[in-house]
């Protein structure tokens, strides 16, 4: 199979557009407060939504696709543990305080 040089640039394209919003990260430098608050803004589902209803009413493919690899990095994170973050400073998440129920882990077949 001959994959064409333009895609491995798309891939490579996806791969960073995927971890874009882990710059939010940044505004940690500006402390715990400004930190919780930058994180949290690109990491809920709301701007992401907002940019693909906007999209789909536009009819701007782009902005429908950055909103969906947008989506799917929130959703990644949830699946891998990490939450929204509290100004306590960063790794204190609404999912790390509580525990997650190992019985919904577990195959009742």
């Amino acid at each position: 199979m001959y994959v064409r040089p333009r895609g491995f640039l798309r891939i490579e394209g996806l791969a960073a557009l995927a971890l874009a919003p882990d710059l939010s990260m940044l505004a940690y430098l500006a402390g715990p407060r400004l930190g919780s608050l930058g994180y949290n803004l690109v990491h809920t589902y709301t701007l992401p939504v907002v940019l693909g209803g906007v999209g789909f009413w536009i009819d701007a493919d782009l902005a429908i696709l950055v909103a969906a690899v947008w989506a799917a990095h929130i959703g990644g994170d949830r699946l891998a543990g990490y939450g929204l973050e509290y100004d306590s400073g960063f790794g204190d998440t609404h999912l790390s305080t509580q525990p997650v129920p190992s019985a919904a882990l577990v195959d009742r077949d």
